[in-house]
């Protein structure tokens, strides 16, 4: 049993575990304040241009309420929050970018001087003229 704890103990440790706890609570905070922002502000100015609030749409058949208004808030919701992880996604590799030496790939290809086609760059003879063709250094 005592081993059992201590795989538990390791596994909870790991880093990536702690790193995927404190995202799942941060985007829990973060959704509140997206779930608020349109719920609070951009639901009410597009009733403002539609005349209505989109939370108040409600279907009724057969006695039973679909609230389809809340659906198109949650999917507003949904895109204003895919739309900011977006943005600091793109910023966070652009920062990581930025760190980064760019490394010049060597050729791996010449051209032959006699007949203009490309060939490796090992090659002392040219496969379509069969020209002898000097070694690049």
């Amino acid at each position: 049993m005592k081993k059992f704890f201590g795989e538990f103990k390791e596994f909870i440790m790991r880093g990536n575990v702690m790193d995927l706890a404190v995202g799942v609570i941060i985007g829990g905070a973060f959704s509140a304040i997206v779930t608020s922002l349109t719920d609070d502000i951009i639901s009410p100015i597009l009733g403002i241009f539609g005349g209505m609030d989109f939370s108040n749409l409600v279907a009724k058949v057969n006695g039973a309420e679909i609230k389809y208004g809340a659906f198109i808030t949650a999917i507003i919701n949904f895109l204003i929050m895919a739309f900011i992880i977006f943005l600091m996604v793109k910023g966070i590799n652009k920062v990581m970018s930025l760190g980064k030496k760019k490394v010049e790939e060597e050729p791996t290809t010449k051209v032959c001087p006699y007949c203009c086609s490309e060939i490796d760059i090992k090659a002392t003879k040219c496969p379509h003229c069969t020209s002898d063709v000097e070694e690049v250094k």
